[in-house]
């Protein structure tokens, strides 16, 4: 009662959004309908481990008012060993990392599951210092002419990924050089991009729900410039992801084959990156 006042009265002078951030347990709000499978998974984690701190603290709280000393000559009971306790300590622990284990593995195989017809399939490369999108003539939700269209990003001109919204979307997920990281905070997931054949390149499915534009970035420590792999992802109607597609077209992105690592990532401005060429050609 008394830790659920403090947390009212703590609260009640934050603003909305952190009393917002607060409600989520620090967790952005997921706007796809994989990341809300772990947005449950991850509340009723804390949910669990504050349940089980409050009777932590609770039991400790107890003892030391119980069993306090009551004046200088009082000398407590020495007790060696409670087996039903000690038995308690042990088994409660157990029981718990089963249930994590079941519920996460659960979630796991939810937003894990293979999807074998997407809407559409955005191969996604990462490379030293940026990203290239390529958008695949594959699924329903087509390209124009069924060819490959791509966005590359520059040093300092993050690239956009537009996805549209209420579409089941897969990404393949490459790297010319190291290991990078695709993650996007509204998403609620990520995954490493590594390099090596285009067979063994990971890929997950995702199903935007929430139209808006959301910021993506780089997980993993790729190199120097690794702060710079920033990206921005917009969520759109059909119509508008069309007209993007469009755009691409007019803009002369289009290409026979995904780019899978290109001149950019050697040639942008302020960059002195003496690589050579990587696999996919140029740009």
């Amino acid at each position: 009662m008394l830790g659920a006042l403090v947390l009212v009265v703590a609260l009640s002078g934050c603003s909305e959004h952190t009393q917002h951030e607060w409600s989520n347990f620090a967790m952005p709000d997921p706007v796809t309908e994989q990341g809300q499978h772990i947005f449950v998974l991850w509340r009723w984690a804390w949910v669990a481990a504050l349940a089980t701190g409050f009777v932590v603290w609770g039991l400790i709280f107890y003892a030391i008012w119980r069993f306090r000393r009551r004046s200088d000559d009082d000398v407590p009971v020495q007790t060696r060993y409670n087996l039903p306790l000690e038995i308690f300590y042990t088994i409660a622990p157990i029981v718990m990392v089963v249930v994590f284990f079941v519920h996460t593995e659960r979630t796991q195989n939810l937003i894990r599951e293979p999807v074998p017809d997407p809407d559409l399939v955005v191969y996604v490369v990462g490379q030293q210092w940026t990203w290239t999108f390529n958008y695949l003539p594959e699924g329903p939700v087509s390209t124009p002419h069924d060819k490959v269209l791509y966005s590359v990003g520059e040093a300092g001109a993050p690239p956009t990924l537009v996805l549209p919204v209420d579409k089941t979307v897969t990404f393949k997920l490459h790297s010319p050089d190291v290991i990078h990281d695709f993650g996007v905070p509204g998403f609620l997931e990520k995954m490493d991009v590594i390099p090596g054949p285009k067979e063994d390149d990971n890929e997950f499915s995702v199903t935007p729900t929430v139209e808006g534009t959301y910021r993506g970035k780089c997980y993993e420590l790729c190199g120097v410039y690794h702060s710079r792999m920033l990206f921005d992802v917009r969520i759109v109607s059909e119509a508008d992801y069309q007209a993007y597609l469009q755009t691409l077209v007019a803009q002369g992105n289009v290409a026979d084959q995904p780019l899978l690592g290109g001149i950019t990532s050697q040639t942008q401005s302020g960059l002195a990156h003496p690589r050579g060429t990587p696999e996919g050609g140029s740009e």
